[in-house]
C-alpha cells in the first residue's frame, strides 16, 4: 500500500492524500492551496494522478482547504462517489459555489485591469457551472455507521469536533488478503468550545495521519480569551470598530454563540453585530438544521433567537448595497466577514475602510496561512496592498488563539493518547514545515512511535 501526500505537507493548505492498494485508490479530501502566487500556481498545475482512475473519495469536511479542488477534480473526469457525513454534503456545495463566484467576479476585476494596461489576465480556476457539478456525485454517511465504497474497504466517520460536520476517518484497506487500518485525523477540534462536540477519541490504527496546525504550541485559555474580547470590544465601540475575518463556517457560528453569551452576562453591549457574508448566512442556516449534532450552547441560542430573545443585536447582510451600507457605520459595529485569512470575499473592503483608522481594531481568531495577506497583518505589516492600492496598517490587531477550531498542543497529544498501542506509520501533516517538525519529536519523544513529516508529493509505503 502507498500513501502520496499530495497537500498539506508541510503547510496549512491542500490537503489531499492519496492511497493506493492492489489496483484500488482513492483520495482523502482535495482542498484549495491558499496563500499568495505559489499557491495559486499549485491549484492551477495538474493533478498528479488519474482522475478517472479513482475508487471514490472521502470527504473531511467543509472548508476550503479540504474540498476546494473538487470542481477542478469533476471537471477533468472524476464521476464517482464523495464520501462525506451529512452536514458536509449539505454545505459543500454553499461553500464551492460560493468560492466559485468569488474566483468569477476577481477574474473579471483582473482581466478588466490588465485590458487597460494591455495585458492579459487569467481565467477563473472554475466556474460556478462547475462548482455545481459536485453536488451530483455527493453521498451522506452518518457518524459512527460503517459503509463501504468499494468491496475491498470499509469506512466509518466519527466527530473531528472541527467545524459542523467535520470528521475523522476510520478506514480499513484489504490488500493481499490482509486487512489495514488508517485513521486519518482531519482538523481536529479544540475541547470544550462553543457550537460543536468535543472530538471522538480513536484508540486502533495500523497507520495514522495526523494534522499539526497548533502542534508547537498550547491556546490561551477560555477564560483569558473571553477577557480580551471583551476588552477589544469596550475600547473601540465608542469611536470605531472592530473588523472580525472570519472562517464563514465555524468560526462565524462560534462567534455569534461567544457574543451572546457576553451580552447576556452584561459584559458587553452598545454594538450592533454584523455578519456581511451571505455564504455565512447560509452556513448558519445549514448549522442551525443539524443542531442535534451539535452542543447544547448552540442549541439554546438558537432557541433565544427563535423566539426573538437574543442578547445582543445581528444584522446578517445579503445585497452589495447592504455590504456598503456598513461603511458608513463609523463606530460601534463589530463586522464579521470573511475570508477567514482575508485573501478573498468582503473581508477586504472592510479592511480598506477600517484599517487606515487608529480608533479601529482588527480581531484574527483564526490561524493565518503564510502568504495570505491575513499573515502579512498580524505579522505586523505597516502597508499592505488591497485591490491594488497601498492602504497603511493603524488599527490596532489582535490575535484570539483561544477560540481556535484547531486542537492544540496539548489537545493533539491528549487525543493520540488514547491510542492502545503504536500504530505501525505515523505521518504528520497540516502544518506549516517547522511546527509539524517540532510536533513530531515531541510524539516520538512521548510515545516513542515512528513518526515523521512527509515532504510535499512524497509516496511512502506502509
Amino acid at each position: 500500500m502507498r500513501l502520496t501526500f499530495l497537500g498539506a505537507a508541510s503547510e496549512v493548505t491542500g490537503s489531499a492524500t492519496l492511497v493506493e492498494a492492489d489496483g484500488l485508490a482513492f483520495l482523502v479530501d482535495c482542498g484549495l492551496f491558499q496563500g499568495g502566487r505559489e499557491a495559486w500556481e499549485k491549484n492551477r498545475a495538474p493533478f498528479a494522478f488519474a482522475p478517472r482512475a479513482l475508487d471514490f473519495v472521502l470527504l473531511t469536511h467543509a472548508h476550503l482547504d479540504h474540498c476546494g479542488l473538487l470542481p477542478r477534480l469533476v471537471a477533468a473526469g472524476y464521476g464517482r462517489d464523495i464520501h462525506c457525513t451529512p452536514a458536509t454534503a449539505d454545505l459543500v456545495p454553499i461553500m464551492l459555489e460560493d468560492s466559485a463566484h468569488i474566483m468569477e467576479k476577481e477574474a473579471e476585476w483582473a482581466r478588466a485591469r490588465e485590458e487597460g494596461r494591455g495585458g492579459a489576465a487569467e481565467r477563473a480556476l472554475y466556474t460556478v457551472a462547475d462548482a455545481e457539478r459536485v453536488a451530483d456525485f455527493v453521498a451522506a454517511q452518518r457518524y459512527g455507521r460503517e459503509f463501504r465504497p468499494h468491496p475491498r474497504v470499509r469506512v466509518r466517520f466519527q466527530d473531528a469536533g472541527h467545524i459542523l460536520g467535520s470528521a475523522i476517518a476510520e478506514v480499513w484497506v484489504e490488500e493481499h488478503g490482509r486487512e489495514t487500518k488508517l485513521v486519518f485525523s482531519g482538523d481536529l477540534g479544540q475541547p470544550a468550545r462553543p457550537v460543536v462536540r468535543d472530538p471522538v477519541r480513536i484508540d486502533t490504527a495500523d497507520v495514522l495521519v495526523v494534522e499539526s496546525t497548533y502542534g508547537n504550541r498550547d491556546h490561551k485559555g477560555m477564560r483569558e480569551t473571553l477577557d480580551e474580547l471583551v476588552a477589544v470590544v469596550e475600547q473601540t465601540r465608542r469611536r470605531g470598530n472592530v473588523v472580525v475575518p472570519a472562517f464563514a463556517l465555524g468560526r462565524t457560528q462560534d462567534l455569534l454563540v461567544v457574543l451572546a453569551e457576553l451580552a447576556r452576562a452584561g459584559r458587553i453591549g452598545g454594538v450592533e453585530v454584523f455578519v456581511d457574508s451571505p455564504l455565512a448566512a447560509q452556513a448558519t442556516a445549514v448549522t442551525v438544521k443539524h443542531q442535534a449534532t451539535l452542543d447544547t450552547d448552540f442549541q439554546r441560542v438558537v432557541a433565544e433567537a427563535q423566539r426573538g430573545e437574543l442578547p445582543v443585536r445581528v444584522r446578517f447582510t445579503q445585497s452589495v448595497d447592504d455590504s456598503k451600507a456598513i461603511n458608513r457605520v463609523r463606530s460601534g459595529a463589530i463586522i464579521v466577514a470573511a475570508s477567514g485569512m482575508c485573501d478573498g470575499g468582503r473581508i477586504k473592503h472592510h479592511l480598506r475602510n477600517n484599517l487606515p483608522r487608529a480608533e479601529c481594531a482588527v480581531l484574527f481568531t483564526g490561524f493565518q496561512a503564510q502568504g495570505t495577506l491575513g499573515r502579512r497583518i498580524v505579522d505586523g505589516a505597516k502597508v499592505v496592498r488591497i485591490f491594488g492600492e497601498e492602504v497603511p496598517v493603524r488599527a490596532r490587531v489582535h490575535t484570539l488563539g483561544g477560540l481556535s477550531a484547531h486542537a492544540d498542543r496539548s489537545a493533539l497529544l491528549a487525543w493520540l493518547g488514547a491510542f492502545a498501542r503504536a500504530p505501525r506509520h505515523v505521518f504528520v501533516n497540516h502544518g506549516e514545515a517547522e511546527i509539524a517538525n517540532v510536533f513530531a519529536a515531541t510524539v516520538r519523544d512521548r510515545f516513542g512511535w515512528n513518526v515523521r513529516v512527509p515532504g510535499a508529493l512524497e509516496t511512502v509505503g506502509v
